[in-house]
């Protein structure tokens, strides 16, 4: 059964850091892209944006456009979780993040809140 666990979000003022971590089990991690979305509020499950996709190899990422320079993406095989790093974060970065891989189907972990306001 494949999981997904994020941690690490939180409330942090604008231009400060934040630093998400997905655990994966239930499936072999090494070789699977793995992707973070976040879901802004009052948004719809449909409207969840993809924020940023590493790929199996860890060798490719993408990010969104409001993201890139201030977002990395990044994995640990050995330890099957994936990171995301936040900098200079923005309020119109506040959303519920969430962790994803596409096995058999598109798997979706919990969700975890970032907000961002002083």
């Amino acid at each position: 059964q494949v999981q997904l666990v994020e941690s690490g979000g939180g409330l942090v003022q604008p231009g400060g850091s934040l630093r998400l971590s997905c655990v994966a089990s239930g499936f072999d991690f090494v070789g699977y892209f793995m992707s973070w979305y976040r879901q802004g509020p009052g948004k719809e499950r449909e409207e969840r944006e993809l924020v940023a996709t590493i790929t199996g190899s860890g060798n490719i990422v993408s990010y969104e456009d409001s993201v890139k320079g201030r977002f990395t993406i990044s994995r640990d095989d050995a330890e099957k979780t994936v990171y995301l790093q936040m900098n200079n974060l923005k309020p119109e970065d506040t959303a519920v993040y969430y962790c994803s891989t596409l096995t058999t189907r598109r798997y979706w972990g919990q969700g975890i809140q970032v907000t961002v306001s002083s």
